[in-house]
């Protein structure tokens, strides 16, 4: 399978360097509009200038590939899906804004091509342990589920260095947010929800973000209780995130915070995911269970590249699903995370090494 990926940065140059190791692919086209890309290592990927806002180099990208992965930011996806809509291309991305989570599925109605967005860590990984636990049980009270991308250590003020896109942790902290209170759709406002939660003996603070549910709240609405996604930093983050974005009013204008963001927030390679599913609800013919899935994932070296937690774990939850779809397990139209079984998944070369274990 030949897969063509959107992005040469980070998680799209992580993206192909696992693609590296797998059998159902062929060949990697890694395009994006800057020059200069580093392949070093990669035998199967070659370099491609795109600039995906003009029509005609993007079409003839869409073109020679058999699936399309965009791990370009957020507001470029709808740009490359309808693409790929027209080009009758299948289309996969990392996308955690809700808006153009829509738009995809819209676009996907009548497609006979996969359309699945929202693929990698949160949404994506998140979505198919929180979907798979949430359907082992039967009247479901809560599921809910945490992610935190975050420094293994930081002494600055708001404990916090970046480590994945600017833009969409931004965009996550700004946007409205869905989740399910008492079965029915609620809207969750953003940085709001805070709580205490300790794992390992360390203590996060975790509050809403957007994007995480993916589209849980469609799917089991009515048939679970309360469900919801939030993000976990380190105590005291929030609070000053609540203050920049919208004490000052800053929401508005997340060009400029990204901009400051990427020219005075250290960026680390020393990072770790912390990832949280805890679900409540009665087992078939039994009584009140809980079932949880936590897990500590660090980076690691793949292929001599070294690789961060928040890469890997993103990358991962990405290439187990292309690798559900070069089998044939994923169908055509809008595919929703939760829909994958948290088995087949784990059963996946990376889905297993990274989340498995």
């Amino acid at each position: 399978m030949k897969i063509g990926i959107v992005g040469a940065g980070k998680v799209g140059a992580t993206i192909a360097t696992l693609l590296e190791s797998c059998k159902f692919c062929r060949s990697v086209a890694l395009a994006d509009v800057r020059a200069g890309i580093d392949l070093k290592g990669l035998r199967k990927s070659r370099f491609v200038h795109v600039d995906v806002k003009k029509p005609a180099p993007l079409a003839a990208f869409v073109r020679e590939v058999d699936a399309v992965v965009s791990a370009a930011p957020y507001f470029l996806n709808k740009t490359v899906a309808s693409a790929c809509a027209r080009a009758g291309a299948s289309y996969f991305d990392l996308t955690e804004d809700v808006e153009t989570t829509a738009f995809i599925q819209k676009l996907a109605a009548r497609a006979k091509s996969t359309f699945m967005p929202q693929c990698g860590l949160a949404p994506g990984a998140i979505n198919i342990v929180g979907g798979s636990l949430a359907s082992s049980l039967q009247d479901v009270r809560n599921c809910e589920m945490r992610v935190g991308a975050l420094p293994l250590n930081a002494s600055n003020q708001m404990k916090y260095y970046l480590s994945w896109s600017t833009a969409g942790l931004i965009n996550e902290y700004c946007q409205v947010g869905e989740a399910l209170h008492q079965g029915k759709l609620v809207t969750t406002m953003p940085l709001d929800g805070v709580e205490r939660i300790t794992i390992d003996g360390t203590e996060y603070e975790a509050f809403n973000t957007s994007g995480g549910v993916a589209t849980m709240c469609q799917t089991f609405a009515g048939r679970v209780g309360d469900l919801n996604y939030k993000t976990m930093r380190y105590p005291g983050h929030r609070d000053l995130m609540k203050f920049l974005l919208q004490d000052l009013n800053l929401a508005p204008r997340q060009e400029l915070v990204t901009q400051i963001f990427d020219q005075e927030v250290p960026l680390t390679e020393s990072d770790v995911v912390v990832f949280y599913v805890s679900v409540v609800g009665n087992e078939r013919g039994g009584g009140l269970k809980q079932r949880s899935f936590i897990k500590k994932m660090h980076g690691d070296t793949i292929h001599g590249r070294k690789l961060n937690a928040i890469q890997l774990t993103t990358a991962a939850g990405m290439v187990g699903v292309l690798e559900l779809f070069a089998r044939g397990k994923l169908g055509g139209g809008f595919v929703r995370q939760e829909s994958v079984p948290l088995e087949a998944f784990l059963g996946t070369q990376w889905g297993g090494r990274v989340y498995g274990g």
